[in-house]
Parts: structure tokens; C-alpha cells; sequence
């Protein structure tokens, strides 16, 4: 039984909300066990017997019926998850907020990669991982800064996430 985490895309921001004792409950209709929900924002902790690419279609699929949207998963084993977070390459301080920016397709990757090197000085703060981007953030600035402005764009919302990595090392 593998153990994985599951992040959804764009819930309780604008008009999807989504309790998360109701997305509990889906994931456990869906023969999920050991089901935890972490903050408001889709972070579910949680166990399968399915592999990673059996799991993401019926889950999106599901959750798209039950909550009436369009659903986006980007789903991780957890020792993914906790190598991610242990190779953290930048320095976290109290003045910035450490991200971990989330992409399920290497085209986007690639193309927020290419964003992040160009974006003058705050390329100094974006690093590339594994298909994921590394971004510290000075307080107050999360989505005024031009790399949040361009990953925050409609056309990556099926592929990227952002999630704090105050938040990830909770979930261990």
C-alpha cells in the first residue's frame, strides 16, 4: 500500500469551495485510507493500493462530479514529497516565504524554468528542481512579483501548484 499526497488545484480562492470534511469523505468513497486534509487549500494526505496514474483520472474525475468544477490534482508518493522538501536549496529566513512551486508536465516546466531565469533580480531566488521550481519570496509580495503574475496565468492552472513549505513539512 503506497502512502501519497495530493494536491488540488484552485479550491477556496475565488468561487470553488470545498469543505474539507466533504473532500475527506469523497477520498474515502474512493477506497482511500488513513485520509488526512491539511489547512483549507486541497492538501490530502492519504493511502492506495493504485499507482500514481491510476489514481489522478478517477480522483479528478470524482471530485469534478461531487464539487461541480473542474478539478486539477497533482499528485506526489509521500518520499517524493519528503525529498522535495529536504533539498530546499534556498535560505529561509523570516522576511520571505519558501514555496514550492508544483508542475505536472515537463512543457511547463520547461517554459516557467525559462520565466523564473529571466526575471531579473528575483531569479536569484527561483531555483529548478525535478519538474518544480524552488521560490523564496520576500513577506507581502506572493502575487505581486512578475514570476507570481506569469505562473499564476490561466493557460498553467491544470498543471501548477504552489504550496508553502511550512505547509509540506506538516504533512510529514
Amino acid at each position: 500500500m503506497g502512502k501519497y499526497i495530493a494536491f488540488l488545484r484552485g479550491i477556496n480562492v475565488g468561487n470553488i469551495r470545498i469543505k474539507m470534511t466533504d473532500l475527506k469523505l469523497v477520498f474515502e468513497q474512493l477506497g482511500f485510507q488513513e485520509v488526512k486534509t491539511y489547512l483549507q487549500t486541497g492538501n490530502v494526505v492519504f493511502y492506495s493500493s493504485e499507482s500514481l496514474h491510476q489514481i489522478k483520472p478517477v480522483l479528478e474525475k470524482k471530485l469534478s462530479e461531487v464539487f461541480h468544477y473542474e478539478a486539477y490534482v497533482l499528485l506526489y508518493e509521500f518520499e517524493v514529497l519528503a525529498g522535495i522538501i529536504a533539498q530546499y536549496p534556498l535560505v529561509r529566513d523570516e522576511k520571505h516565504h519558501a514555496y514550492v512551486v508544483f508542475i505536472d508536465q515537463v512543457a511547463v516546466f520547461e517554459e516557467l524554468r525559462d520565466i523564473a531565469a529571466n526575471s531579473g533580480e528575483e531569479s536569484a531566488n527561483i531555483v529548478a528542481g525535478n519538474n518544480l521550481l524552488y521560490w523564496k519570496v520576500p513577506v507581502g509580495q506572493s502575487t505581486d512579483t512578475p514570476f507570481a503574475k506569469m505562473s499564476g496565468k490561466a493557460k498553467y492552472k491544470s498543471s501548477v501548484t504552489v504550496r508553502n513549505i511550512k505547509t509540506l513539512e506538516k504533512m510529514l
